[in-house]
Formats: C-alpha cells, sequence, structure tokens
C-alpha cells in the first residue's frame, strides 16, 4: 500500500514538526529560548526501540537528539509526542507527553 512505509512516515512526522514550530507561540524571551533550543536539537526522525513500565518496548521516532541525559520521541501508537530519559537499555518514556517542543522543554 501506497503512503504506509517508514520514508512516508517520517515525512509525516516531519510536517507535524514543522506546524507545530510554525504555529509556537514567542510573545516572551522563554518561549523564543525554547522554540530556538527545539529547533537546535531537532534532528530528522529515525526509528528507535522505547521502554514503557511493564516491561513493554515499542518502535517509535526519536526527533531530537539526546542532551545525554533527555530525548524526545514521537509514538506513533499513541499519536503524541513523549520525554524519554536516557537508560542503559535505550530510551524510556517518563510519562512526559504532547507537544515536541513543550515536552523538550520541560527539562
Amino acid at each position: 500500500m501506497a503512503g504506509l512505509g517508514p520514508d512516508s512516515e517520517i515525512a509525516r512526522i516531519e510536517a507535524r514538526l514543522d506546524a507545530e514550530m510554525a504555529a509556537f507561540r514567542t510573545d516572551t524571551r522563554l518561549a523564543q529560548g525554547s522554540l530556538a533550543a527545539f529547533a537546535k536539537a531537532r534532528i530528522v526522525p529515525r526509528a528507535v526501540t522505547v521502554n514503557f513500565s511493564g516491561g513493554f518496548a515499542h518502535r517509535c521516532y526519536s526527533v531530537t537528539r539526546s542532551d545525554g541525559t533527555y530525548r524526545v520521541i514521537y509514538m506513533p501508537r499513541a499519536d503524541y509526542f513523549a520525554l524519554c530519559v536516557e537508560s542503559v537499555f535505550g530510551p524510556l518514556d517518563i510519562g512526559v507527553h504532547g507537544g515536541a517542543i513543550e515536552c523538550h522543554s520541560s527539562v
């Protein structure tokens, strides 16, 4: 089926990130800094296995590079973004969910 491959999913995530960045309100210095920091950390989405409470693991997409402690991922099953902490087992969902910029700005 057309449009269901990894490239189209990456394109869809990129479009969603572009739209979120364009709509993000930057009427304060803090908001401007949040957007700039997110833009600097943003990467082309790449598949990664994310660990969840209860021993579950799902294929998700990293959308920011790791700062050594955290990264933002897109969760296709839930259709939203999440903040993950880095662990020896890979990224671990810590329950901070929502928009990509807001997740990134929460730390």
